[in-house]
Formats: structure tokens, C-alpha cells, sequence
């Protein structure tokens, strides 16, 4: 059996709960140590088992999907980056053919 030892008192409510919790938990376990767990007891923890692997794998497939957000977000970014890059480029290379333009038309100009 669970260890009788006295514990001391609880002040609040859940927490009286989560020791009444740990201890049909204790007596659970004991009774599945010796084999004399009801179809009850099983079956919630069998349950209780299930649920935590459904959890676990949408957890895993939720991680999986923020992973690919990522590197998406960082392509993104990046291509991003790259397109400032190119229109920087080519308003570099506008104005400079621009300022060629225009002393070109003065020449023409003075004429």
C-alpha cells in the first residue's frame, strides 16, 4: 500500500486536489505493481496514454510547421534583401546614365 505518512495540511483547494490526485495515483500504481488494478483503473490509464501520444504527435506536427514557417520567412527575407539589392543596382546605374544624359544634352544644347 501508499505510504501512510502523515502530511501536513494544505491551505488551498487546489492544492488539496493535487494531493488527493497524487495519491489515487499512488494507489493506482500499487495496484498495477500487484496486479489488482480494476478494468477502470486500466482502461484510464491506457486512455490517459493515448491521449498523451495524440498530444505528443500534434506537438511534433506543430514543430514541424513552425520549422517550415521559419525557413520560409527567411527565404522570404531574403529575397527581399535581394530585391532592394537589384533596385538599389539599378537605380545606381540610372542615375549615373542619367547625369551622362544630361551633360550629353547640354552639349548639344551649347551648340
Amino acid at each position: 500500500m501508499p505510504n501512510n505518512s502523515k502530511r501536513p495540511p494544505v491551505m488551498t483547494d487546489e492544492a488539496r486536489e493535487s494531493r488527493l490526485i497524487s495519491m489515487a495515483m499512488d494507489v493506482a500504481e500499487e495496484q498495477l505493481r500487484n496486479r489488482t488494478a480494476s478494468s477502470q483503473v486500466i482502461t484510464h490509464y491506457l486512455k490517459l496514454g493515448a491521449v498523451k501520444e495524440q498530444l505528443e504527435l500534434e506537438k511534433t506536427r506543430a514543430e514541424i510547421e513552425l520549422a517550415r514557417a521559419k525557413v520560409d520567412a527567411i527565404k522570404s527575407a531574403e529575397q527581399t534583401e535581394q530585391a532592394y539589392r537589384d533596385a538599389i543596382s539599378a537605380f545606381l546605374g540610372y542615375t549615373k546614365h542619367s547625369a551622362f544624359d544630361d551633360e550629353d544634352s547640354e552639349e548639344y544644347l551649347d551648340d
